[in-house]
């Protein structure tokens, strides 16, 4: 009898965080591991260079990845309004709510190319089932 040797996969908060295949969580993505480079910010192949999986599922597939999208932002915005409110303190007095409001507006600008990435990661996830036994193509 011959051993074979299964690799520990990742979870599925691993596989979501660094865009991997949902099916078999050992493909990207992306074809480029660079979210700021915006030729090819949103660039995906048709299918898993692992386990052969199509990552669009159907025409138009990824629009809702604008609610996903939208969540992640409002959870953003709201966790730095607690922290700011904790530790620095919000007032209109001192302007610190408006500080606030542009340090946010300034950082949900600066974090788009990943918030999309990762929504498309969570949305794929929710569709696509994950086989531990995903046989490599070719």
């Amino acid at each position: 009898m011959c051993a074979q040797n299964h690799s520990q996969s990742a979870s599925l908060l691993t596989s979501v965080f660094t865009n991997r295949c949902p099916k078999c969580r050992r493909g990207k993505l992306f074809t480029n591991p660079n979210p700021y480079n915006f030729k090819s910010t949103m660039t995906m192949p048709e299918t898993c260079p692992y386990c052969g999986q199509r990552f669009e599922l159907e025409a138009g597939f990824y629009f809702g990845t604008g609610y996903v999208s939208y969540a992640l932002s409002v959870m953003y915005l709201a966790a730095s309004f607690v922290f700011w409110y904790f530790f620095i303190g919000i007032s209109i007095k001192d302007n610190s709510i408006f500080w606030w409001l542009g340090i946010n507006c300034t950082m949900l600008l600066v974090l788009q190319p990943i918030l999309q990435r990762l929504s498309r990661s969570i949305w794929i996830a929710f569709f696509v089932r994950y086989e531990p036994d995903a046989e490599p193509v070719g």
